[in-house]
């Protein structure tokens, strides 16, 4: 199935843009929601991951205490990579049986670290949707009330925004109101849809 790999950093607006196109007819396969799914209680991965981070990343009802993991794979690259080997294969492997299972005209992947994780060849073309710094920290600050030292962190654990969007095929820039991004995605997904057909 043709297919757009949509990646952007924290913050950028990747789940508002995902959303339009979802209304528009795209089938969306978000990646985020995939990893909270394969890290419900009762799931298998959870178990692999306490044993590679720590008993202490779950809760008492034995759910992922995803702040404390979060701090966890920041302060030990070690843990992080443990975590990456258990998540992004299992991850990749939904995403793709859910893409096969799709019958929308073409697939939208969300995939925010899509190119640390080298995912961008299961699609055909990589869409990013890209916003200032300053306005990565305000948004996630709005969004999660994460200290402005953390999100910076993160945004430093992703490949560096020039180099993102120098990859891109299209680049949406996300940094005014989202009635500015409608006519961008509306263009953008009628360009899908002909590629999709030809």
């Amino acid at each position: 199935m043709y297919s757009v790999a949509l990646t952007g950093g924290i913050g950028s607006g990747k789940s508002t843009v995902a959303a339009e196109f979802a209304t528009l007819g795209a089938g969306v396969i978000d990646t985020d929601l995939l990893a909270r799914e394969l890290t419900a209680v009762g799931q298998p991965l959870l178990t692999q991951i306490a044993a590679a981070c720590g008993a202490d990343v779950l809760l008492a009802d034995g759910s992922l205490d995803r702040a404390a993991l979060r701090e966890r794979v920041f302060q030990q690259p070690r843990a992080r990579a443990r975590l990456e080997a258990i998540l992004h294969p299992a991850i990749l492997e939904l995403m793709l049986a859910r893409r096969a299972a799709l019958t929308t005209p073409y697939a939208l992947l969300v995939i925010p670290l899509l190119f640390e994780t080298g995912q961008q060849t299961v699609a055909n073309r990589v869409l990013v949707v890209d916003v200032a710094e300053a306005v990565q920290i305000e948004r996630v600050q709005q969004r999660s009330g994460l200290a402005p030292d953390e999100i910076q962190r993160i945004i430093a654990s992703q490949i560096p925004r020039h180099e993102r969007c120098a990859r891109a095929d299209d680049l949406l820039e996300n940094s005014g109101a989202v009635t500015a991004l409608l006519p961008q995605i509306a263009q953008l997904h009628a360009e899908y849809l002909r590629l999709a057909q030809s």
